[in-house]
């Protein structure tokens, strides 16, 4: 895709990079910003609980085999990562060229753990494609943070229902869908790819960085996209940084619902991509598993998906 497509969206990840914690006071919009999410009901938290958890439908797959990557393929970007959402960047590393030991296979706590030190922008994706699973897995920060984010918030994500060609966005990842790992938003959706569609409902919160949105059950329903580029979790569910957290995912066909140690935080339906020959939408129902490499050292174990045929319930406690 032309570099002129993709305008508005490096200017709001770019913006991003550069912000971290609450920031309205100090925001700027411009017209076209302000008139996507006018109407936006003020947030407020509704605190949800999952039932009616679904069995599963067969046995459980481990993705990671605790002793190597065997499974995965890596895809590393740009030797500097502040090259990444730059007009005509540099050449990237490409597919399984990890030289420099971006991914590892470590032990941590007495027990393996896949280690990314996300000094390299890039991504390590499951060879598996997969629809209508339950995913968990566990992750912790490490120590570092590199540049061009080793002042801001540590970062990595889970990418899924990851197609088309690695590297395609930004020169780093395969589009897919983000359940966002980021300190203080963990659980934010966001669109990997600008032909990726996602729904979800939200609330007006001007305590947090453009869109200002936060998921809010019986909120307005609205499309992730640009200019409004994500939505944030309804709250920071979060362990202390060094602790182990537990994300679950359950996926349906295009429905989805994001779950931060037991809190559900994010549902979304919708899920589409606009990449056909007649550029219109098509539900976006299975994927790869894609783990971010985006500038924070991170540990995750335990990563195991189980098929389901159905989704839990969200109800108020």
């Amino acid at each position: 895709m032309r570099y002129q497509a993709w305008r508005p969206l490096l200017a709001a990840l770019s913006f991003l990079l550069t912000m971290s914690g609450p920031a309205a006071e100090v925001e700027k919009i411009d017209a076209a910003q302000a008139a996507a999410i006018a109407g936006d009901p003020a947030f407020t938290y509704r605190p949800q609980r999952l039932v009616d958890i679904p069995a599963p439908t067969g046995p459980a797959i481990n993705l990671f085999n605790g002793r190597n990557l065997e499974g995965w393929d890596s895809w590393l970007g740009y030797a500097d990562p502040s090259h990444t959402f730059k007009p005509d960047p540099a050449p990237t590393y490409g597919l399984n060229q990890d030289r420099f030991g971006i991914f590892n296979v470590v032990m941590e706590d007495g027990a393996p753990a896949l280690f990314i030190t996300g000094k390299i922008w890039g991504g390590i994706v499951h060879q598996g494609l997969y629809g209508d699973y339950h995913l968990r897995l566990e992750y912790k920060w490490g120590r570092e943070r590199h540049a061009p984010r080793a002042d801001k918030p540590q970062n990595n994500g889970l990418l899924y229902h990851s197609h088309g060609a690695p590297g395609a966005v930004f020169g780093s990842w395969m589009a897919a869908v983000e359940f966002e790992i980021m300190l203080g938003s963990v659980g934010m959706v966001v669109p990997v790819g600008t032909h990726v569609g996602i729904q979800t409902k939200a609330g007006h919160d001007p305590s947090i960085i453009y869109p200002q949105r936060r998921y809010m059950p019986g909120g307005k329903e609205v499309s992730v996209a640009q200019p409004a580029w994500n939505v944030e979790a309804a709250m920071d569910a979060e362990k202390p940084a060094g602790q182990w957290n537990v994300l679950d995912l359950y996926v349906l066909g295009d429905r989805a619902i994001h779950v931060v140690n037991g809190v559900p935080v994010m549902e979304v339906w919708g899920l589409s991509r606009r990449d056909t020959a007649d550029g219109k939408p098509v539900p976006l129902t299975q994927g790869h598993i894609q783990l971010q490499s985006e500038g924070a050292d991170t540990y995750f174990r335990n990563i195991t998906l189980e098929p389901i045929r159905s989704l839990p319930r969200l109800v108020a406690p």
